[in-house]
């Protein structure tokens, strides 16, 4: 009887069998339309290749590895290998290979982050390989002979403590909710130091840039709390620095026995910075220091020992604006307007007079700047010669959306260019999460503009290009403000003679697939083609599946159908998968990833499955009357998954 009961729980009920037999079908047809597909670009897809290997040979020096200047040494890794050299060597003369990837047997992973303890005798690195969501942290001694002391799978974040005791968080299945501290001295010990009993947050680590103090963040989409633990004494229990308020950000920073915090407490409810002292942290004791312009999005925030920097952006440009702690002044810097996106040096040092940045747009390769507190000014590098792109104008415009909301447009095209109405126009969109656009550099958007290509780039609500409101009012009940904003983008686009519907493609990721699918349902004809990586489309089924990884911290950006009547209804209102109906569909191009955790291959099949039927069924009713059925292509990638790739990788893909 017991033996029977046991077969029993191992046996399969045969409609499991069933669906599991459907799914590899499906797959397997996807993939041999796909193979049969693909073989007619051949020719087309070889001459892409070799113009985007071009253009990634000629910008491969703008690299954007991990580097960390300590003391009088940089440490930087190239090619899976970590090196040191002395931060004066500025032709590498005398550089030093410390270890590679392959000595430690990680030879398919690459190097994501690096951290040098105090006293610079170790060195912890986060390892992860193509396609994995997981990292593993290694801890190397420096000796002249670097020794591999630990490996610690699934980290997320880590910082150094003191010489010798690191602070980490765990990841399992899309989730850091614990953190724990490892001794690397002769008597090793592991502990586990917080635990995180929400669903909603996520923990993660940083350490202050004076070094005094560690914090444990625990964040969700619209609330967080911070907890210190004391550099000088890091055994002793961590301190809360403020418990969570529902609706309040904050995140901290230290300088002289103060707490500089950045927060979204108060009105209005953007971010400023504010401080406190250590010793009485909490919020009835924070004092506005800086407040931000109306509708400025704060960028990042970068604390030096006398100074601090903000990069902002702020009606479509980019700005720099220096807080000195010493004089109290606030020095604001414009910077180049063809300028859309920055990145600041890694780990750059807490004393250092100068804080070196890169700014970049989707068509400008990255430049080298600085800006040094000494001289007050900001210093345009000349040591790499990077060839500024001259044959491509920059165009900022506003479209008035369904609620008179004015919404921005970065527009890019070959500036001799003639005729722009007959020109084919790739259309940006994303609208989620608070998150920017991605606006750095590709070397396919430059092909595309030496083609001839205009690029769009609609900055719609939902996105966090207009400060925190501006993702507010995109978000929960507010998502048909996103598509009310992107249909307006693309009509202002053709009105103004930017292209028009028949030369006009859309393309979205993660996401941003929601609007751009939405858009397809909604209003097909301002559009030819969609092409869509790793698309979000069944909102509905998916945020009704609270045993999936992400469900519940997603409740904040989308609501809760189960527990909401409105939300249920609201989701279904706008859900592209909900939505489609036969009618006249514009051709879509899907790209999705066998291995995905963070959007499932069985609801982009599903979508597939469901758009193609109903393309059929219009063509079917409205046969003789010249409609073509659209092409509907989905691309299964077998191996990978929604992690950003090598440059290697992706380039077929691209």
């Amino acid at each position: 009887q017991e033996v029977t009961k046991i077969s029993r729980k191992r046996k399969k009920k045969p409609s499991v069998i069933t669906s599991e037999l459907l799914y590899k079908d499906l797959l397997r047809s996807e993939q041999e339309n796909w193979n049969e597909i693909s073989a007619r670009y051949t020719s087309m897809i070889e001459r892409i290749k070799q113009k985007l290997e071009r253009l990634h040979n000629k910008y491969t020096f703008n690299s954007s590895s991990p580097r960390v200047r300590f003391g009088g040494n940089v440490y930087f890794e190239e090619n899976g290998c970590i090196f040191l050299s002395k931060a004066d060597d500025v032709d590498k003369a005398n550089v030093n290979v410390l270890f590679s990837t392959e000595d430690i047997g990680f030879s398919d992973a690459h190097i994501q982050r690096i951290r040098i303890s105090p006293d610079q005798r170790y060195m912890a690195a986060s390892l992860k390989s193509e396609n994995s969501e997981e990292a593993t942290c290694v801890i190397m001694k420096l000796d002249c002979f670097p020794v591999m002391e630990k490996v610690i799978p699934n980290v997320f974040s880590f910082e150094w403590a003191t010489c010798d005791v690191l602070f980490y968080t765990s990841q399992k299945n899309l989730k850091c909710q614990e953190v724990f501290m490892t001794t690397v001295t002769d008597e090793k010990h592991t502990k586990l130091i917080y635990t995180e009993q929400d669903a909603r947050f996520f923990v993660d680590i940083y350490c202050t840039k004076d070094r005094r103090f560690l914090t444990i963040n625990s964040n969700s989409k619209t609330t967080s709390e911070v907890w210190l633990v004391d550099c000088n004494h890091p055994f002793k229990s961590p301190v809360l620095v403020q418990a969570r308020t529902k609706g309040v950000i904050y995140h901290i920073e230290h300088r002289n026995d103060e707490l500089y915090i950045l927060t979204t407490y108060g009105e209005p409810a953007e971010y400023k910075l504010m401080k406190a002292p250590v010793a009485s942290s909490g919020m009835e004791n924070w004092q506005l220091f800086y407040a931000l312009e109306e509708k400025t999005k704060l960028i990042d925030l970068e604390m030096f020992s006398n100074h601090c920097i903000m990069f902002l952006q702020h009606t479509g440009h980019l700005y720099l604006n220096v807080l000195s702690f010493v004089s109290h002044s606030v020095q604001s810097i414009k910077l180049p307007t063809w300028a859309c996106a920055f990145e600041l040096e890694s780990h750059p040092e807490h004393t250092t007079s100068t804080c070196y940045f890169q700014l970049t747009s989707p068509v400008h390769p990255p430049k080298r700047f600085a800006y040094s507190f000494k001289e007050n000014n900001l210093i345009e590098q000349a040591e790499q010669e990077v060839p500024i792109i001259t044959n491509c104008h920059t165009t900022r415009l506003l479209a008035k959306s369904k609620d008179e909301t004015l919404v921005p447009i970065t527009v890019f095209h070959n500036i001799n260019s003639k005729e722009l109405h007959r020109k084919p126009l790739l259309v940006h969109v994303y609208g989620a999460y608070g998150i920017d656009l991605n606006m750095s550099f590709k070397e396919e958007k430059l092909m595309l503009i030496e083609e001839d290509w205009i690029l769009a780039y609609c900055h719609v609500r939902g996105g966090g290009e207009l400060g925190l409101s501006w993702h507010k009012d995109g978000c929960q009940h507010n998502k048909l403000k996103g598509l009310h904003d992107l249909k307006a983008c693309i009509m202002l686009l053709h009105e103004l003679g930017f292209s028009q519907p028949k030369y006009t493609a859309l393309v979205a990721a993660s996401a941003g697939g929601i609007l751009a699918g939405a858009l397809c349902n909604t209003d097909p004809e301002l559009i030819r083609a969609v092409v869509l990586q790793a698309p979000f489309l069944d909102v509905l089924n998916t945020m009704m599946k609270t045993h999936l990884p992400l469900t519940v911290e997603e409740q904040e950006e989308w609501g809760n159908p189960l527990a909401d009547e409105r939300s249920m209804t609201y989701i279904k209102n706008y859900c592209p998968y909900q939505n489609i109906k036969p009618q006249h569909y514009p051709s879509v191009f899907i790209t999705a990833y066998e291995n995905d955790q963070r959007i499932p291959l069985t609801g982009v099949l599903r979508y597939v499955q469901k758009l193609r039927k109903a393309a059929r069924d219009h063509a079917s009713r409205t046969e003789g009357k010249g409609n073509w059925i659209p092409n509907i292509i989905l691309d299964i990638q077998a191996n990978s998954s929604h992690c950003e790739s090598s440059w290697e990788d992706s380039l077929n893909e691209v």
